[in-house]
């Protein structure tokens, strides 16, 4: 068979994306990895990547939270890559997510596939789905393309058939990245060539993580060249333990320890780098490549209550669970690599089957069973054969994209319009740009920024960007742009200046939101609580759209709640629709306010009627926290709530399993 890249269509039942925020990310992004409260023995490399380029800011992205959980059939478009032994399925509008995986003369799926397409919270701008392969770029976390469109083309593939090629801009770190994708005649491995890209006059930090979902089957094992790891877990510490067993438990095997955790694999210098998850007949995937993409990472939610919660909220009650192995950069996801002006990363990696003798790759002897897969893998795609591939690859980097299959976002185009970029292989077209690169277009060509209407559009802010605003035409959608910049780049006074102007100028509910919010961040609920209560009564009359004041009533309802306000709080709330009150985030802010009012009993009575927090993020505690909280004030009735009163509530009121994703 010839090997083809073509269209297709995929249905999965689906739970809609909805819009994007509106509202500017001015809070600074959660990270769970942040919080790191003991380090022990870590490498001096290591430890100055950790210091470097830590995400301050999800500007200029915006978050995408209006997702929910009534899922519907729904048509992708889909691209197929496929010779006589592999069938790959990519999904270009979902991050170029590589869905599916397939062993043709066995029939055996190398992923974890998810049957449904199910937003959650675990990107670090809000919706991502889990399953297949994923390519994340720009900080620690989950790329913020998990569900944006990526351009695609079919371009010349070394060997003189076709890949395909996945490309956009990203823009938390202003950085062009492509990932090609093929097969070569008669190959049992799909190759993977990723190249990422600095053309500014400036260095960038840069992360990469390639994550595979696999199946978690009770046997499985996953095996990668380390005898230690650094382990990050609820304890929220990095350990350097060793491998496989630490403890009294075996972390090779996904579903031995109770918790989730991330196993970062010290693998030694010079060894080749490569992961591998094998089933109890030592069959499975596979994941090598060149030498740069040195770090190696399983991933698990273990066996405990909260890990199977969380494994059935991100797809099907019933449909089995997945781990992740994954490869990045660095040696752990709490790194971040410097890329010098005009400097490139590239590298090649390699997906596909394995088999090895199940007798020691589930042995006693870690060693040997290392060995086995190891020596497998070498049977089946040598190294040299990976570092050829690649050397081969690099030539073809730079072939123009002639046959488009998908488009992505117009963001590339216009940075390459302000910077006449020259980006061999990676064509951000100026026939991309659209509404909302369009007053950028303006300010860009005519020293204008265009007003945005009853609300504000992107907001863009590089140095670049804010260098143009500073010298932009006087008007109030400038002035909010420009404070928004300020504020990304840690000018806060300037920026609350700017905002002030913005508002003088007759931008009302935009610039009291950002100065309610600069409020917030300075240290001020009674001043925050008073703007955002005029910014939800601006945004009203100004015609904002729904989503926009639904995201402002949650933000403003949570600032009076602080400021000691219940009965303004719960006014903001019954002021919006019914249908944006049933959402998990009205719904639990309700319990809030009830419970601050002192009706513990109806608080209780919100939880007991059920509800979802559709948009609950990774590592987030706000469930079971307010539960807990209701559960005191009803044992305490009017009393203190002491250390005994907590005791008590706990065992009188335990956490349904329904709100229970407490790690």
């Amino acid at each position: 068979m010839v090997t083809s890249v073509r269209p297709a269509v995929l249905t999965l039942p689906a739970a809609p994306l909805g819009p994007e925020n509106p509202l500017a990310p001015l809070k600074a992004p959660r990270d769970v990895h942040r919080d790191i409260r003991a380090v022990d023995r870590m490498p001096s490399d290591m430890a100055r990547q950790m210091r470097y380029g830590p995400l301050r800011s999800l500007l200029p992205v915006r978050r995408r939270d209006g997702y929910g959980r009534e899922r519907v059939p729904t048509d992708f478009d889909a691209i197929v890559i496929e010779n006589d032994r592999l069938r790959a399925t990519v999904l270009p509008s979902l991050g170029g997510r590589v869905h599916s995986l397939v062993h043709k003369p066995t029939g055996r799926s190398l992923l974890y596939t998810n049957p449904v397409l199910q937003p959650a919270g675990f990107a670090l701008n809000g919706a991502w789905f889990s399953g297949g392969i994923e390519w994340n770029i720009g900080a620690t976390g989950h790329s913020t393309l998990s569900v944006a469109p990526l351009h695609a083309a079919r371009v010349p593939a070394p060997d003189g058939g076709e890949m395909l090629r996945l490309w956009e801009w990203e823009r938390l770190r202003d950085l062009p990245f492509q990932v090609d994708l093929w097969l070569p005649d008669g190959s049992d491995f799909l190759y993977v060539g990723v190249r990422v890209r600095n053309p500014h006059d400036r260095p960038a930090p840069v992360y990469w993580w390639s994550n595979t979902a696999v199946p978690e089957g009770a046997r499985t094992r996953v095996l990668a060249p380390a005898d230690s790891a650094w382990h990050f877990g609820y304890e929220r510490s990095l350990r350097h333990v060793a491998v496989p067993v630490s403890g009294d438990c075996d972390g090779t095997y996904p579903l031995s320890g109770d918790r989730h955790a991330d196993f970062f694999y010290d693998l030694p210098e010079g060894e080749r780098p490569w992961i591998a998850s094998l089933d109890e007949r030592g069959r499975g995937l596979v994941q090598t490549s060149t030498g740069l993409l040195r770090g190696r990472k399983l991933f698990v939610w273990g066996a405990g209550a909260s890990g199977r919660r969380w494994q059935e909220w991100l797809t099907e009650p019933g449909t089995g669970g997945y781990a992740e192995i994954q490869a990045g950069l660095a040696r752990t996801q709490l790194e971040h690599l410097r890329l010098e002006a005009g400097g490139e990363l590239a590298w090649l990696e390699a997906y596909g089957p394995l088999d090895a003798d199940p007798g020691r790759v589930h042995g006693a002897d870690w060693a040997a069973a290392r060995a086995e897969a190891a020596g497998r893998l070498e049977e089946a795609l040598p190294r040299a054969t990976v570092d050829a591939a690649y050397a081969d690859w690099r030539p073809y980097a730079d072939h123009e994209p002639k046959d488009m299959l998908a488009t992505g976002s117009g963001w590339g185009a216009l940075e390459v319009e302000r910077g006449r970029l020259d980006l061999p292989g990676t064509p951000f077209r100026a026939a991309t740009l659209g509404d909302e690169q369009r007053a950028w277009l303006g300010l860009l060509r005519t020293g204008v920024l265009a007003e945005d209407g009853p609300e504000p559009g992107h907001s863009l802010v590089s140095p670049r960007w804010r260098e143009l605003l500073e010298a932009a035409d006087p008007g109030p959608s400038a002035s909010y742009h420009l404070g928004v910049a300020q504020w990304h780049a840690g000018d806060r006074s300037q920026a609350v200046r700017s905002w002030e102007r913005a508002l003088r100028e007759g931008l009302t509910w935009p610039a009291l939101r950002a100065l309610a919010a600069a409020d917030q961040a300075d240290g001020h609920p009674e001043r925050a609580a008073d703007r955002y209560a005029a910014a939800v009564t601006e945004a009203r009359v100004a015609g904002a759209s729904r989503a926009a004041r639904s995201a402002l009533a949650l933000e403003a309802a949570g600032a009076l709640l602080d400021a000691g306000r219940a009965d303004d709080a719960a006014a903001v709330l019954a002021a919006e629709p019914s249908g944006a009150r049933a959402h998990g985030r009205f719904r639990l802010l309700r319990a809030r306010v009830l419970l601050a009012q002192g009706d513990a009993a109806g608080a209780r009575a919100v939880f007991d009627e059920g509800f979802d927090m559709d948009d609950l993020r990774e590592g987030e505690h706000t469930l079971a926290d307010v539960w807990y909280a209701v559960a005191e004030r009803l044992v305490a009735g009017k009393g203190p709530v002491t250390e005994a009163v907590r005791a008590r509530a706990r065992q009188a009121h335990p956490l349904p399993a329904r709100y229970d994703f407490h790690s």
